[in-house]
C-alpha cells in the first residue's frame, strides 16, 4: 500500500492555523519497529516485531499538535523463530496474502509543556478499522547529527482486544485476547 496523505492532513495544514509551521517528517524505517506483545496460554508473553514500515508525521513544534500516518508491512512480522513467523503470516493470525498492510492514522493531542502525550486515531488491521488512542511514554525532536535536519522520536504504546481485529486464535485454550502495541519511532523533517 503506497503512502497516501489523508484529506486530514491538508486540513490540518490549511485550516485555522495560521499562527502554525507545521513540519512534515518523514519516518525512519530503519529505526522504526512497531511490536506487540500477546499472551501464550497464560504461561507467558510472546514477542514479536514488525520490520518494515514507512509514512510520515506532521507536527507542529509551536502547538505541540499534528498527525501521524504509519503503514506496516505485515509480511514483515518476526517473533525471532521462523516457525512462529510462518504461524503468523498464515490465516489464523495476520493472513498477509489477504491483508499485506495494517495502517495507523492519528491526531497529536494531549499537549503538556508543548508536547503531546497521546495519539487519538484508528488502527486498520485485517481489513478492520477501530479507535485506538497511543500514550505517548517519550516524545522529543533535535538536531540530527548527521543529516542536519531535525529529528524526531517517540515512543508510544496501547492494549488493543485482537479479537475485534478478527485474530481469535488460541482463544479456546485460554489465550488472552488482549495485545500490547509498542511502537517505537524515529523520524526526520523533509527537505
Amino acid at each position: 500500500m503506497p503512502f497516501n496523505p489523508r484529506p486530514w492532513l491538508a486540513t490540518l495544514l490549511c485550516g485555522g492555523m495560521a499562527h502554525a509551521a507545521p513540519v512534515t517528517y518523514e519516518i525512519e524505517p530503519g529505526h522504526t519497529y512497531p511490536s506487540f506483545e500477546a499472551d501464550h496460554m497464560g504461561l507467558s508473553v510472546w514477542r514479536g516485531k514488525f520490520t518494515k514500515s514507512a509514512g510520515q508525521i506532521v507536527y507542529d513544534k509551536a502547538t505541540g499538535l499534528g498527525a501521524v500516518d504509519l503503514v506496516v508491512h505485515t509480511d514483515s512480522v518476526d517473533y525471532g523463530l521462523a516457525q512462529m513467523n510462518a504461524v503468523a503470516k498464515g490465516e489464523s493470525l495476520f493472513d498477509v496474502e489477504k491483508f499485506p498492510y495494517a495502517r495507523y492514522t492519528g491526531q497529536l493531542a494531549g499537549v503538556v509543556n508543548g508536547v503531546p502525550t497521546q495519539v487519538v486515531g484508528e488502527l486498520s488491521l485485517r481489513g478492520k478499522t477501530r479507535p485506538v488512542t497511543l500514550a505517548i511514554l517519550k516524545f522529543k525532536c533535535m538536531p540530527h547529527p548527521l543529516f542536519k535536519r531535525e529529528l524526531c522520536g517517540a515512543d508510544a504504546l496501547a492494549t488493543i482486544n485482537r479479537e475485534e481485529f478478527g485474530i481469535d486464535a488460541g482463544k479456546a485454550y485460554g489465550f488472552d485476547m488482549a495485545v500490547t502495541l509498542r511502537i517505537q519511532v524515529e523520524a526526520i523533517a523533509k527537505e
